[in-house]
């Protein structure tokens, strides 16, 4: 046992530098595909942004077109009224000193 022992513990250094270098390499291939990962999850994040951007716009741009029409048929109907016939209008006058 006690011959068996050396020979144990420089086979343990021998592949020792071996693991080292296998965890090294197994390391980087991991942040290579974490990266990947990391740039996937951001595309997709940005996608997302955008489109609730896009909805956003096309929401406000509803309104304001929305808010346009009103004004416009609000200022149709004034002038409508102003040059209606039909209806009788009575004025007063006021005597001239």
């Amino acid at each position: 046992m006690k011959k068996a022992l050396p020979i144990v513990f420089s086979l343990l250094l021998m592949g020792a530098p071996a693991s080292l270098m296998l965890a090294q390499d197994t390391g980087a291939k991991q942040d290579a595909q974490n990266a990947g990962s990391d740039i996937k999850d951001a595309g997709k994040s940005t996608g997302r942004a955008a489109k609730n951007t896009g909805k956003a716009i096309g929401k406000t741009t509803k309104k304001g077109a929305n808010k346009t029409a009103r004004t416009v048929k609000k200022g149709a109907n004034k002038v409508e009224d102003k040059t209606d016939t039909t209806t009788t209008k009575t004025t007063t006058t006021t005597p001239a000193r």
